[in-house]
């Protein structure tokens, strides 16, 4: 046992910049009857995004609501993630529909904890004291 598995999820769905950064853009989800296989970055980290998704990683994803959360519900019921020791979510800046359904979402889960990370200006950390409340 070398560390931990790590997994990241990619939730910015307009803006989704985890494969790039990464170094596995342009990878393939593969499916199964079990769901998703995200995409392995390292040897101990796996990645979900909808840039993965996308034909093109200039092509626009312009979606809201009801469609953010089914894709989100579908990245943490439908993704193959294995035994993780931590998931890091890559969320949008502010309070989008992907942090109400992520917040709606994880508490319904075994979660033993969260860590929120944000910049340290003052508008981000009002934003994520809002998202705590």
């Amino acid at each position: 046992d070398d560390g931990p598995e790590v997994g990241l999820l990619d939730v910015d769905i307009c803006g989704p910049s985890a494969p790039r950064m990464l170094g596995v853009e342009g990878s393939e989800v593969s499916s199964s009857l079990s769901g998703w296989q995200p995409v392995h970055a390292a040897e101990r980290l796996c990645v979900m995004s909808v840039g993965f998704l996308l034909g093109n990683r200039d092509d626009a994803v312009i979606w809201r609501g009801v469609r953010k959360t089914s894709l989100i519900t579908q990245f943490l019921r439908d993704v193959q993630w294995g035994a993780l020791d931590y998931l890091v979510v890559d969320a949008p800046p502010g309070t989008s529909d992907e942090h109400i359904s992520l917040v709606q979402l994880l508490k319904r889960a075994d979660v033993d904890g969260a860590v929120l990370v944000t910049t340290p200006q003052e508008v981000s950390l009002m934003d994520v004291r809002k998202e705590v409340d």
